[in-house]
């Protein structure tokens, strides 16, 4: 039995590294040789500062000019490093961008991670989160990882006391860091549902704004809005918490250790401490050059904790962006596009087809000019056996034949230009009536409205064909809604017709409108398939076949 695959979920790192490879590792590069520079640096200062204390010829100039290359070097690298995360983040968001808002775009479906809202605040503002991560938290971990352990060494090497401090006081830094950041990693996750949610619940709202007015609900609906927007403040602000609160706790060490490196400096130097040293007494330059490198040594640890909040939300991002890509199976087949109608009889065959859930389709043969009634129980595959026919989905495994050919990426688009689909549920483009049946097709609309039974509702509206309807139809009923679909359905005279529910939830005069229209258009030779559970409409196909008896 064929089974879907599914992912695991992704870290920020993982979820980059599948956009972008060599930038990352590039800038990362950069920066650790620019934080590599100041130990240089600071053996200059810690040099022309023990001359000037011991009365030693310093050539001032000489050790100026070192000290501001090796800056200007320094600034150069950290530019060009700040460069290539740019770009890096640049490549990584346009990417997943690109890649969500494209499999989207195809999608025949509800996506099953989630509606409208909850897509597009991934595609837009989440998406953005995954910045962050690639210009200071990458760089950061990356300087983590050498920087330290390098003024560690430089530090060992004058003053085995201050390496103590330094070995003592530095991994309290990354263990209160870990500890803080499963606090974050939580909270970042509800905020980004919570975010999600919100949006999800604003689309709704709106594609049902002309019903909540007619029914009065605007009261109750603005105070659930309120309701949950204010949930989303405090996921919001408790986020914000535990970003303040590690910033303060790990600012908090690393003053401590830095001031314990100055307190020892400063008590040798006065010789009240004789010891922490290879064998001599630690020299002012030894000391200046320490007191110089200690804060560098936190430097990277203190860089680190300030992006924890940046890894945090990544991550969310990066799980959520796993969970769409474990539900972003394969829909619609071809590009979606319009394409020079396939030629051939218009008939239709499945055989050996899956259902994504694992059970069997029954084979079907429909010939050319048949009309086909596909009944069964609620969740048995008949909606999924229309799509598969119109290309708007793939089964899990088996053949697809249309017009005496495969069904594939190569020939959907152009077995669709000889279809004609009619949803369950209608949905309109945010444009013109005129439009919405026509879709860039050649035909007589006014012919397609007349078979609908929905000519006169047309005139009706306040501009004709030139009204714009909201995305369900709105100020339509649901009857009204259902009959401009199935005129789209039938402009242009395609040769098949593949209609879900044509008479669902419709009353018995609407519903005989909606049958007439479909017939008619088998009476001109069109192939008609139906999925039912309206036993009238069935009884006028020339043939039934059930879904869900097999296994």
């Amino acid at each position: 039995m064929p089974t879907l695959k599914k992912q695991a979920p992704r870290t920020a790192i993982s979820a980059l590294n599948k956009w972008t490879a060599t930038e990352p590792r590039r800038a990362s590069a950069l920066s650790v040789l620019a934080s590599l520079i100041w130990p240089a640096q600071a053996a200059i200062v810690a040099y022309a500062l023990d001359g000037l204390l011991n009365g030693a010829v310093v050539s001032a100039s000489l050790a100026g000019a070192g000290f501001i290359l090796l800056g200007a070097l320094r600034a150069l690298l950290g530019l060009r490093a700040d460069i290539h995360a740019d770009a890096a983040a640049e490549v990584a968001i346009t990417s997943a961008r690109a890649r969500l808002v494209h499999a989207e775009a195809q999608r025949a479906s509800d996506s099953p991670f989630g509606g409208a809202g909850s897509i597009s605040a991934l595609a837009s503002e989440k998406l953005d989160m995954l910045g962050p991560y690639v210009t200071r938290y990458a760089p950061a971990q990356a300087r983590v990882m050498v920087l330290p352990l390098f003024i560690f060494a430089l530090a060992l090497w004058q003053s085995w006391a201050v390496a103590i401090v330094l070995l003592i006081s530095g991994p309290l830094i990354p263990v209160f860091m870990a500890l803080v950041g499963y606090a974050a990693k939580e909270a970042s996750e509800k905020q980004m549902s919570e975010i999600g949610s919100l949006n999800d619940m604003l689309v709704e709202r709106l594609s049902a704004l002309v019903d909540i007015r007619l029914l009065g609900a605007n009261t109750t609906v603005m105070s659930e809005f309120s309701s949950q927007a204010g949930d989303l403040r405090q996921r919001t602000m408790a986020v914000l918490r535990v970003a303040f609160l590690s910033s303060t706790v790990l600012e908090l060490f690393a003053a401590i250790g830095v001031a314990m490196v100055a307190v020892y400096v400063g008590f040798s130097l006065l010789g009240v401490l004789e010891f922490g040293t290879w064998g001599e007494a630690l020299s002012p330059r030894a000391g200046i050059f320490l007191l110089l490198l200690a804060p560098e040594y936190y430097q990277p640890l203190r860089d680190l904790s300030g992006a924890w909040h940046d890894k945090a939300s990544a991550d969310a991002v990066a799980k959520e962006l796993s969970e769409w890509e474990a539900g972003d199976t394969p829909s619609l087949l071809g590009d979606g596009g319009p394409a020079t109608a396939l030629q051939g009889p218009a008939m239709i065959s499945l055989k050996g087809c899956f259902l994504p859930s694992g059970l069997r389709l029954p084979d079907i043969e429909i010939k050319e000019g048949e009309t086909v009634a596909l009944v069964g129980p609620s969740g048995a595959g008949k909606t999924t056996a229309l799509r598969f026919m119109a290309g708007l989905a793939p089964p899990a495994s088996g053949v697809v034949t249309v017009a005496g050919t495969p069904l594939s990426e190569q020939t959907a688009d152009a077995w669709r230009a000889r279809v004609g689909w009619m949803p369950q549920a209608p949905h309109f483009l945010n444009a013109s009536l005129r439009k919405n049946l026509t879709l860039g097709r050649q035909g007589d609309i006014e012919t397609a409205l007349h078979h609908a039974a929905i000519s006169d509702v047309v005139a009706a509206l306040p501009q004709g064909l030139n009204t714009r309807l909201g995305e369900t139809g709105g100020g339509l009923s649901g009857g009204e809604a259902r009959r401009l679909t199935l005129a789209r359905a039938i402009y242009g005279a395609p040769s098949v017709i593949l209609a879900d529910e044509p008479t669902a939830d419709l009353d018995d005069i609407t519903a005989q409108a909606v049958i007439n229209g479909l017939v008619s258009q088998a009476r001109r030779g069109a192939t008609l398939v139906v999925a039912t559970h309206d036993s009238g409409l069935a009884a006028r196909m020339d043939r039934i076949i059930k879904i869900g008896d097999l296994a």
